[in-house]
């Protein structure tokens, strides 16, 4: 028995010998009837009919969203101006644009923008070929990045500077009721430290520990703030890419690289960042940036990079068990495995180290970071940014890593 098409809501018996009955749309009259007017209980089959079925009703709804909404923010002279600045400018585009309903600027279909309403997901691969053009000519244009709220780095606010380990190494207080957040790779705003004791170096290694393990440190940590400047602070939603970012960027890490002075180290960096893959990012004046928040995380001392090194440690983790989920060939995810695996490694051991040195030595490398940006200052207003000049002029830092 085919099923009865209705143009009213009068309730209707439906059985197995009586089907369920599908209601027409009440605005245009053409398609059935898939969403429900929350105000007015009026059925409507899109967006546009949504729009056009009651003006008055539309504008209500609206009206007590906005109204509810204003009721819990608190008005001061910045919210007021700001709201000032908003009413302005919709008011002169209100003037200008015209008013010409053929005309359709929108960047996402209405299918697309109800899906998006009723709470589905929606990915690039959802999109139309058109909707694709427009959101890649969206995205050129610069708009998105302003509906995207600045990251701000914890080792800049004042809570960094008074972070506190145990003589081990250890996080001090693990409260029952953030037990779950230590546990999660989630970000705050001061990074978690190790859960357990740090081990001495001697019973990780039997000689003496390498001189170069400073040099190593400011490699590692420019790859660090690196990807997360990069990323915006949420690594979370691309782990196995943000790890790949920081091996790609690190000499240490991604290359076994051993860098022997503190320039060649930052050189290294500075060439990935100014590379064709991430050269849009910002090129030199985006890698001078890292190089001070180098200098930052070394003057706030030993307990504030270990507490680095172990978040970072934590990255390298979470991308390790996304790798297992990845449908990707045997050989490419055994290889992308061990590099993540031993770069795991070598932060940890660097971790160790970091927590036996004491904070002047970590001062002074903080200077020669800040002695060598200045140099690299001088060499980025030349042509020729390449690692082997600077090599040439590389002993007097290497002496000064070794004074330390």
């Amino acid at each position: 028995m085919a099923e009865t098409i209705r143009t009213s809501e009068k309730p209707s018996n439906s059985s197995s010998l009586n089907p369920p009955s599908r209601i027409i749309c009440h605005v245009c009259q053409k398609q059935f009837s898939q969403y429900t007017c929350p105000r007015c209980n009026s059925r409507y089959c899109s967006l546009p009919c949504y729009k056009s079925h009651s003006i008055r009703c539309t504008e209500s709804f609206m009206r007590e969203n906005v109204v509810e909404e204003l009721r819990h923010l608190q008005s001061d002279d910045q919210t007021k101006w700001k709201m000032l600045e908003i009413l302005k400018r919709f008011h002169s585009e209100d003037e200008t644009e015209p008013l010409d309903e053929d005309v359709d600027d929108s960047i996402l279909s209405d299918d697309t923008i109800q899906k998006i309403l009723s709470g589905g997901e929606v990915n690039i691969n959802d999109l139309s070929l058109e909707e694709k053009k427009r959101f890649q000519r969206f995205l050129a244009s610069g708009e998105l990045s302003k509906m995207i709220e600045p990251w701000d780095p914890w080792w800049l606010k004042p809570a960094a500077r008074t972070i506190c380990l145990s003589k081990d190494g250890a996080q001090l207080i693990q409260p029952m009721a953030n037990r779950e957040d230590l546990e999660s790779d989630q970000p705050s705003d001061i990074p978690c430290g190790p859960k357990t004791p740090l081990p001495s170096l001697r019973m990780l290694i039997s000689t003496e520990p390498s001189p170069l393990l400073a040099v190593h440190l400011v490699d590692i940590i420019y790859s660090y703030c690196f990807t997360l400047r990069v990323y915006n602070g949420d690594w979370q939603s691309d782990a196995v890419g943000s790890a790949m970012v920081v091996l790609s960027i690190s000499s240490v890490l991604g290359q076994a690289g051993q860098p022997e002075t503190v320039q060649e180290a930052l050189c290294y960096c500075l060439e990935q960042t100014c590379s064709p893959a991430y050269r849009h990012i910002g090129g030199l004046q985006f890698g001078l940036a890292l190089v001070d928040d180098i200098t930052n995380l070394l003057s706030l001392g030993s307990p504030a990079l270990i507490c680095m090194l172990c978040y970072l440690q934590r990255m390298i983790m979470a991308a390790g068990r996304e790798l297992k989920s990845e449908k990707q060939r045997k050989l490419r995810k055994s290889e992308t495995k061990s590099k993540l695996k031993l770069a795991e490694r070598k932060v940890y051991f660097i971790m160790c180290w970091v927590h036996e040195q004491p904070n002047k030595a970590l001062s002074s490398l903080a200077a020669i970071v800040s002695a060598e940006k200045s140099s690299l200052m001088e060499y980025g207003g030349n042509k020729s940014f390449s690692r082997t000049e600077k090599n040439a002029a590389g002993n007097k830092g290497k002496a000064l890593i070794e004074e330390m």
